[in-house]
């Protein structure tokens, strides 16, 4: 793509976690140029003032103003935060919309803008005609994506599903149970059995299997690590290991990003890639279902691109061709 036709992109909430890795990943882009990184704390600063990893890599600074000269402008704000910005700021109808936060993910809208729920395995045909996309939760992706095939078969029951994420996942803002002397050599649990993911989820499995009511149980828990989610999920089933290996081959073999192991996985597999790996069991009627990814990455501003790489015709891969950190 010649230099005047690369996409345009602006980032709302520069200086997080996700705006951060949202800037590591469009700077390498092939067909994208960043026109600026919006943050009114951090204006002025170059961006590897914040991210220190950037250093060499850019001159940009953070700005506080906005422009409505781009394509595409990725907000990388915090819960309740995007619809916000958007009802404060005049953006040109013609710029897309790429929500990282959960404001618009069950249907809501601003403005006039209306938002369509950014899981590509599920929704990439709507996802490639929409103006502006309400990008997944990092544990409502994880589950989804080990829960799509039986929800697309009918098969779905109700799930048992728990989920242990690394620290990036809370935010950059410290907060006690982030802080490295307590999250260190420690595990614990929150919001049991009432996550906020769990709405998106339902709403999205009841898409693909409409009959679908029963219940979602969910546990959250705090890894003693920096990033990546592993989920694993299991339900009655009548499936065989073997047919059901099949049906969630069959239904990911379209997808660049999700791929199911016949052998055990581990997490550093998908830390820093766009990938989610499942892995399946099967013990007496049980089906148990393992799912991963970085929440960083699939999870937030990985699946962000992607959506946008869908929503202006590039390659759905594009500038998200990462490598894991193996070792």
């Amino acid at each position: 793509m010649a230099n005047d036709k690369k996409i345009k992109a602006g980032i709302i909430g520069g200086a997080g976690y996700t705006g951060g890795e949202m800037i590591r990943i469009l700077l390498n882009h092939p067909d994208v140029i960043i026109s600026f990184v919006h943050s009114r704390s951090n204006a002025g600063n170059p961006l590897y003032a914040v991210h220190a990893d950037l250093l060499g890599e850019t001159e940009l600074t953070f700005t506080g103003e906005l422009s409505n000269e781009i394509d595409v402008l990725f907000l990388c704000l915090g819960h309740g935060e995007a619809k916000k910005f958007l009802e404060a700021n005049e953006i040109a109808a013609a710029v897309k919309v790429i929500d990282l936060s959960q404001d618009f993910r069950l249907g809501e809208s601003v403005k006039g803008r209306e938002f369509v729920y950014g899981l590509p395995e599920m929704q990439r045909e709507k996802i490639a005609t929409a103006k502006n996309i309400a990008n997944p939760g990092c544990f409502a992706t994880a589950i989804q994506l080990g829960l799509l095939p039986l929800a697309k078969a009918g098969l779905l029951k109700e799930v048992h599903t728990t989920g242990i994420t690394g620290s990036t996942g809370a935010g950059q803002s410290l907060q006690s149970t982030s802080h490295f002397t307590w999250r260190a050599n420690n595990v614990s649990t929150y919001k049991v059995l009432t996550h906020q993911h769990l709405k998106e989820i339902r709403r999205s499995l009841q898409l693909l299997q409409p009959s679908f009511a029963a219940d979602i149980n969910f546990i959250p828990v705090r890894g003693d690590f920096a990033r990546g989610i592993w989920v694993t999920s299991y339900l009655e089933s009548d499936l065989s290991l073997e047919e059901a290996q099949q049906l969630y081959k069959a239904y990911y073999a379209g997808h660049p990003f999700t791929h199911v192991s016949d052998r055990q996985i581990d997490l550093k597999q998908v830390v820093n890639t766009n990938k989610c790996l499942i892995q399946l069991e099967k013990t007496g009627n049980k089906l148990v279902i393992h799912s991963i990814e970085d929440n960083l990455l699939k999870g937030a501003s990985g699946q962000a691109v992607q959506n946008m790489n869908i929503m202006c015709g590039l390659e759905e891969t594009a500038g998200l061709k990462l490598k894991s950190i193996v070792f």
